[in-house]
């Protein structure tokens, strides 16, 4: 590697060639705030918060930006650029609209820390608080530019991560604003409602729409038989927002604190991942044998599937019919638990807790409503809204049992369901069944190391039995942009595509604990993250769907149809539809 040496606070320090500032100082152990900075994503040095001294230079130089060079000295610690970056944050508060008591970033806002840090003022100078702009309060996405920092990185998630870019900054000066072209609603724009834009936010301005309110009402409702159930990356990072170390699984904790909120069953999603499996599975080996409508597409991201019908329509066809994971856990839950328990369907209350914000989008879809035509789903809420359901409820989740275990009815999961939450698990997934059932032959190793990882596109060639079979696994729309249209152009040919819309699948969902940008920076937080699933599957003893136990009852005795078939196809199988980029 071609390197430099250079001395940051005195320190000597090597760095490559191509390194800025703001990397080289990493090396040094030297840490330098900022605000606008997303590695790879948004170097725009537009923040200021990283301004520091070079010698022999004319003025400031943006760290984020400011390339490294042989005998370069830095200084990022003196009391001129304290002052500077004191200044730069009271002008940035004299606009913000500060309800910090009641915001839902209080104690995690990058903003906020920063002030504290560097002791502002916040009222140094004149206020010229911007109204509250409190928009696009639409099924997913609440967007408040009255506490907007214009550090853009919104923008560049939207646009470089998710290749959607629906959003961008309007008009100049004191007026600019984040907005969408011609300030048109979002709903009417086609946002995918992964809700990447929500997870780099640094302060307020981006959240999730809250339906906790709907949860408390339906667990206050004696009518009600409430049931909730959780999808596999909740367990690996719910601990994060209770102070755990990021990739903890804290699943027996997590169980515990929803029946201290009072649900009636606790259920796990997981279950009917391996539902899933089989019914994608299937509808594979149908595909392949026959050589019609390849490759064929995983369905269970909802923010990809949306990306599908508005940007690629000619591939509808190569998605897999299959609901998603939440969508056949509510349509079970309201048919076969309903029954099982003597229960009418309409006094059954559904409510998921995810990863993802397109979720909320999903429950709302046309042909989710299998049973009496009532939603699948009736609530569902993210990671973090279940976390603040936890504090309300004063719940001390650290101090609950670490093994208690869900409901047995729909409890009982494989290791291939937990790991659908990392980018090539729904893949790895399938892969373990369809392979046993080509072959008759049960697999020596389970683990497809080639589909793993958090590279943004994955590609490899099986030998299953006699077959070739040829997939790839991407995640990021961006990616899945790439894809398609290698695809299109016949460059690449596959006979099974896993896309997942959030980069590093559901670990690095919009609705997972948000993680603070020096913290992104530097740390590949997918992979910490995946690993707890990955570790939890290696330890489990029933790790294929094929195998569980709940699935071959449910077909055997309720069902009583193959995969695919009769009432589990009506159960278990959506529809979807080309979507105008203009119109809802």
């Amino acid at each position: 590697m071609d390197t430099v040496k250079l001395k940051i606070n005195g320190i000597e320090v090597e760095a490559p060639r191509n390194a800025t500032i703001l990397e080289a100082a990493r090396l040094a152990h030297v840490d330098i705030p900022t605000l606008c900075y997303l590695k790879d994503i948004n170097a725009i040095g537009a923040c200021r918060m990283c301004v520091c001294e070079v010698k022999g230079a004319r003025s400031y130089a943006a760290a984020c930006v400011y390339p490294v060079a042989e005998g370069m000295e830095v200084l990022t610690n003196t009391p001129k650029l304290r002052a500077a970056r004191k200044k730069t944050l009271e002008l940035i508060l004299s606009n913000h609209r500060r309800e910090c008591l009641s915001c839902v970033r209080s104690g995690k806002c990058e903003l906020q820390q920063l002030a504290q840090e560097y002791g502002c003022d916040e009222h140094r100078y004149e206020t010229h608080e911007k109204r509250a702009d409190i928009v696009d309060v639409n099924d997913v996405l609440v967007r408040d530019n009255s506490k907007c920092v214009l550090c853009r990185r919104c923008i560049a998630a939207c646009k470089h991560e998710q290749g959607v870019g629906v959003i961008g900054a309007n008009e100049r000066g004191y007026e600019t604003h984040i907005a969408t072209a011609f300030d048109m609603p979002l709903d009417r724009t086609s946002c995918i409602s992964c809700g990447q834009c929500i997870t780099v936010c640094p302060t307020g301005a981006l959240r999730e729409r809250d339906d906790t309110d709907k949860v408390w009402k339906a667990l206050s409702d004696p009518t009600k038989h409430v049931v909730v159930g959780t999808a596999p990356a909740v367990r690996a990072q719910i601990g994060e927002e209770f102070g755990f170390p990021m990739g903890t699984n804290t699943q027996g904790r997590m169980v515990a604190a929803l029946r201290r909120l009072g649900f009636d069953a606790v259920f796990d999603v997981d279950t009917a991942a391996d539902f899933t499996i089989m019914e994608e599975g299937t509808e594979f080996l149908g595909r392949f044998t026959k050589g019609e409508k390849l490759p064929l597409i995983t369905s269970c991201s909802p923010g990809w599937i949306k990306f599908c019908e508005y940007y690629y329509p000619e591939f509808i066809p190569n998605l897999s019919s299959c609901k998603s994971p939440q969508q056949m856990f509510g349509a079970l839950i309201k048919s076969y638990y309903a029954d099982r328990m003597g229960l009418d369907p309409k006094d059954v209350y559904v409510v998921t807790v995810m990863p993802c914000t397109a979720k909320k989008f999903e429950i709302k879809r046309e042909h989710e409503n299998a049973v009496d035509g009532l939603p699948d789903v009736d609530a569902t809420i993210t990671t973090r809204e279940f976390a603040r359901m936890v504090r309300r409820a004063g719940i001390m989740f650290d101090s609950l049992p670490e093994n208690e275990e869900f409901d047995p009815l729909f409890g009982v999961a494989s290791g291939a369901a937990h790991i659908f939450g990392a980018t090539g698990g729904v893949m790895e997934a399938a892969l373990r069944t369809v392979a046993e059932v080509v072959t008759g032959k049960s697999l020596d190793k389970l683990e497809f190391e080639m589909v793993r990882g958090t590279q943004g596109i994955k590609e490899a060639t099986l030998q299953v039995g006699d077959h070739t079979v040829r997939v790839a696994v991407c995640s990021g729309t961006d990616n899945a942009r790439k894809l398609l249209d290698s695809i299109k152009s016949g460059e690449k040919q596959y006979d099974f595509v896993e896309v997942m819309a959030c980069p590093g699948g559901c670990v690095n969902g919009g609705g997972q604990p948000q993680v603070h940008g020096a913290v992104r920076n530097n740390v590949n937080v997918r992979a910490v993250r995946a690993k707890a699933l990955y570790g939890a599957d290696a330890t489990m003893k029933l790790r294929k769907s094929h195998e569980n136990p709940i699935v071959k009852e449910v077909y055997e005795n309720y069902l009583k149809c193959g995969y695919g078939e009769g009432r589990a196809h009506h159960l278990l199988h959506t529809k979807y539809t080309a979507r105008d980029k203009y119109s809802k």
